[in-house]
């Protein structure tokens, strides 16, 4: 038997609206874990927010593994260990701080459990802070308290906001940060050649794994690099238009256990 990777989006995808795997997703994911295939979860999330999901779907017994921060981290997580990560330079800071101030975005970057903002926090930002189980610490110099790698960056703010801001960031500093939206109103800044897409190849190429057994699902714009190196890229019935055009295919929405299908089809 060849073995397969399922690749999961949390946000929108892996997770219904209220945040919880259900149980026909949780039972057919089991049964694909017992068949001896991995699971990996991927998501622009911050590590403290990907630990109970990982714990949930025991990725310590079944030889998981988990790319946060969009990938910039990937981690074994049956030992815990760091497999691969890759930061930027503190140089970009100061310009993407004052980008931050001109179109009143929050910015935020982490170091272990805590979300660094250097400005306001505005109520995207709060979401943030939430649903990853973060302490927030505000501080007044920015640029000079973050004196610690940069594994990300987001900004937030309302959505004509960001996108002004993006591509304003992308004509400054394109060529040396990957600079993306993975919702409308949270704007992403990563290490060069840093996203989903190509930390699932990392990954794949480090275990082994024939890329056409590979299954990427998501929803978001943060997906759209992952559907398209996948084998089979799925996208979720309430995913972006953008995102199911980049897909192979489209199945249920993440409250109708869109997942199972995709399972039971190509892996049991």
């Amino acid at each position: 038997m060849d073995r397969r990777m399922l690749v999961l989006d949390l946000d929108g995808t892996l997770l219904n609206s209220d945040k919880v795997i259900t149980p026909g997703t949780r039972t057919a994911i089991r049964k694909l874990q017992q068949a001896g295939h991995i699971v990996v979860l991927a998501s622009g999330r911050p590590l403290p927010g990907m630990k109970p999901t990982a714990a949930e779907l025991e990725l310590e017994r079944y030889d998981g593994y988990v790319l946060a921060y969009n990938g910039a981290r990937i981690l074994d997580w049956k030992r815990q260990a760091v497999l691969f990560e890759k930061t930027f330079a503190h140089s970009y800071l100061q310009g993407l701080y004052a980008a931050a101030l001109r179109h009143h975005l929050t910015i935020l970057t982490y170091i272990d459990d805590y979300a660094i903002a250097g400005t306001d926090v505005n109520a995207y930002a709060e979401f943030e802070i939430r649903i990853n189980r973060l302490q927030l610490k505000r501080v007044e110099n920015f640029v000079d308290h973050v004196d610690f790698p940069i594994i990300k960056c987001l900004m937030t703010g309302e959505p004509e906001q960001i996108g002004v801001c993006e591509q304003e960031l992308l004509q400054l500093y394109g060529e040396g940060l990957d600079i993306f939206k993975s919702e409308d109103f949270f704007l992403e800044i990563a290490a060069q050649n840093i996203n989903k897409g190509t930390s699932v190849e990392w990954l794949v190429n480090h275990l082994g794994i024939d890329r056409v057994n590979v299954v990427c699902c998501g929803d978001g714009y943060n997906d759209i690099s992952m559907l398209q190196y996948a084998g089979v890229g799925v996208a979720m019935a309430n995913a972006k238009e953008v995102v199911k055009q980049a897909a192979d295919v489209i199945t249920g929405s993440n409250n109708e256990d869109g997942l199972v299908p995709v399972i039971e089809r190509y892996f049991l």
